[in-house]
């Protein structure tokens, strides 16, 4: 199947059927998932999937429909019951596709296809090294499962307004999670490695031995006492707390008045000398794209530049509510309503280690695992389960848990030191960040 001209028919066909505008996308992926147990091999599965999205809009009125079928009648219906359902849904003012002259141009062809296809045999013998590698860490009691997965996705993309685009990715990964146990008490922790290209990642041994560390060091975790202390969330951690800022600034939340940035613009946010970064073009990057979610242009942008907060987040929809432009953070959308998401984000790393925040701080909750954060999304309120480790400001650390920790994000933001470990290995990247004076209940 040409899935270029099928789309050019589907948007022509759903024009026909009533429809005064419409975006659609075909989806194709296929991967390889290998688990192996007691170096073994569990499970190979192997994935193929391939569907069709399409939005049609009647006026101000949309509908969106899916389907796994791309045969000729099953494509008809698939039109037909999407230009029916927008013809009765309700009207939304601030909807729409992009006018033809917003459309990205001329758009780079970024790097984001890794590795041809990977054989089961190839990540069969990955997850065997990286569990031996954890089971040799003195301790481990078990690895309940060591995985390596490789896929590849493609989309074709089309609308009304002339926009045509083909993009092709692929992902590779190894992730495993060990077992300790002492005096009856078993832990548990993990490591796990995505990249589009394999060479970009650890070696396995590398990725076992840190997950059968981390789980070892959790052996003989005390609570904590209640008290206000400072905190370092460490680098596996310190990301979600920039999620919960990428949240804030989104223009949907702004929009709707729920945001507890909302009257920030402009206003410093952050430390000075800190800023907040997305980069749609790096290379072999997770979040990387030519063109927002709805075909508009990218850019490398500093949402936090000198600690001050520069724009709101913005795709079609809440730009048109908000009287601003579109900004080209518009999330996937071609056969879906976008959403609002970055690409590649990262906080700028400090100039000093995290040992050396640390120990300069005294006594220190250094936290590596998070459970149900609770955020109050008008005020900024915080609070979170957390597990780590416990500086007593003399040399010694101590595994701690069941703990959690409150403040309030504005006042956190304000204070954060960034440590010097930033790691570009996900689509939200930040160093570990120090905050003072965080409330901690423990015992």
């Amino acid at each position: 199947m040409n899935y270029e001209q099928t789309l050019d028919l589907v948007i022509e066909k759903a024009l026909k059927a009533g429809a005064t505008q419409a975006d659609a996308a075909i989806d194709s992926s296929n991967g390889v998932d290998v688990s192996v147990r007691n170096g073994q091999l569990e499970t190979v599965e192997r994935d193929e999937s391939r569907g069709m999205s399409l939005r049609c809009f009647v006026g101000q009125k949309q509908a969106h429909v899916s389907g796994s079928d791309l045969s000729p009648d099953a494509i008809d219906a698939l039109i037909d019951r999407c230009v029916s359902m927008a013809k009765i849904a309700p009207e939304d003012k601030y909807a729409g596709i992009a006018a033809p002259e917003e459309l990205a141009k001329d758009y780079p062809d970024l790097k984001l296809w890794g590795d041809d296809p990977v054989e089961a045999e190839v990540l069969e013998d990955e997850a065997i090294r990286a569990e031996a590698a954890a089971r040799a860490i003195p301790g481990v009691k078990d690895v309940p499962g060591s995985g390596s997965s490789w896929s590849v996705s493609e989309i074709w993309l089309a609308a009304s307004n002339g926009f045509r685009a083909h993009k092709r990715a692929s992902l590779s990964g190894v992730g495993l999670s060990a077992i300790a146990e002492k005096d009856g008490v078993m832990e548990r922790d993990y490591e796990s490695y995505t990249s589009r290209r394999r060479e970009d990642r650890p070696s396995p041994e590398e990725i076992g031995r840190v997950a059968g560390e981390r789980t070892v060091a959790r052996l003989g975790a005390e609570k904590l006492s209640s008290q206000k202390a400072t905190v370092f969330y460490d680098r596996r951690v310190s990301a979600s707390l920039i999620g919960s800022f990428i949240g804030a600034i989104s223009g949907a939340a702004i929009a709707r008045g729920t945001s507890f940035l909302k009257d920030k613009m402009g206003e410093q946010v952050f430390g000075n000398g800190i800023e907040l970064i997305d980069n749609p073009f790096l290379e072999y990057g997770l979040g990387s794209r030519s063109f927002d979610g709805e075909g508009r242009p990218v850019q490398l942008t500093k949402l936090v530049e000198d600690g001050r907060l520069t724009q709101w987040l913005l795709n079609g929809p809440s730009a048109r509510q908000l009287g601003l432009k579109p900004n080209g953070f518009a999330s996937a959308g071609f056969g879906d309503p976008p959403g609002i998401a970055t690409s590649n984000l990262h906080l700028t790393p400090g100039e000093k280690s995290p040992e050396e925040l640390i120990s300069s701080a005294g006594k220190v909750l250094q936290i590596t695992e998070m459970f149900g954060p609770s955020i109050n999304a008008n005020t900024g309120d915080y609070s979170v389960g957390v597990s780590g480790y416990w500086h007593d400001g003399e040399g010694n650390r101590v595994p701690v848990s069941e703990i959690t920790v409150a403040d309030n994000l504005i006042d956190m933001f304000a204070r954060m030191i960034p440590a010097s470990d930033l790691e570009f290995r996900n689509r939200t990247n930040a160093p570990g960040l120090l905050i003072e004076g965080m409330t901690i209940a423990g015992r």
